[in-house]
């Protein structure tokens, strides 16, 4: 029964954060828990849980006598996303050295020739899929669970950025480049190499965001400003 109501917690977690994330909740909206609790067809209990634990990761303000409003992720949030995603990604490459399996090699391949089949056809959404596959297996070749769940999370939080960042054509043609060199030095063994170029693969993501107006994409995510979000 306790492992029954953790993974109903979970589930109530997962759906509302991703609601949060996909825009379905706009910034300042109220979480109303009995409301969501008949939507997902719960009690109060596993939703107030889940929103106690989504203000902890920032995507929920609770107000004293008022309620849980949500916050939306801000511009600079994904910025300090990619940066961060820049050392453990690298860490994760080093790691996938040591713990990648041949099916898993075989998987990246066939990720990074259809992402470019995909590029050559400008299937912006195909691509922006393999994309995802590719950086989900390089997370379990790492062998990490707490490694792979955390990059995981970030992956999630910039969906929308990373769409508008692939739509770049420039970047989506070095973007593809950027994951051979990420196989081909894990292929190699070199646990250095492949720590330096995928740090630097998120890391060039980072630069060529600074082409947008990521205030301008994230409010037509959300539907209201984020650019003051996190501001001090």
């Amino acid at each position: 029964m306790a492992g029954r109501e953790k993974s109903l917690r979970g589930q109530v977690f997962d759906k509302i954060r991703s609601d949060i994330l996909k825009g379905r909740y706009q910034q300042g909206d109220e979480l109303v828990e009995c409301t969501i609790g008949k939507e997902l067809g719960v009690s109060r209990t596993p939703v107030r849980e889940a929103i106690r634990q989504l203000e902890l990761e920032g995507l929920v303000r609770l107000v004293p006598n008022k309620g849980a409003f949500v916050n939306g992720i801000s511009a600079r949030d994904v910025t300090d996303i990619y940066l961060i995603r820049s050392r453990l990604e690298g860490l994760c490459a080093r790691m996938a050295v040591e713990n990648i399996t041949p099916e898993q090699l075989e998987a990246m391949e066939e990720a990074i020739v259809l992402s470019d089949y995909h590029a050559k056809k400008e299937h912006y959404e195909q691509v922006c899929e393999m994309d995802g596959k590719f950086h989900k297996l390089l997370y379990e070749a790492s062998g990490s669970r707490m490694l792979s769940h955390t990059l995981s999370d970030f992956h999630q939080y910039v969906q929308r950025v990373r769409q508008v960042s692939i739509m770049n054509r420039m970047r989506l043609n070095k973007s593809g480049s950027e994951h051979t060199e990420i196989l081909e030095a894990i292929k190699s063994k070199n646990a250095d190499l492949a720590e330096q170029v995928a740090a630097r693969h998120i890391f060039n993501t980072v630069e060529n965001l600074k082409h947008f107006n990521l205030e301008e994409i994230l409010r037509e995510e959300y539907g209201k400003e984020n650019d003051n979000n996190g501001k001090n």
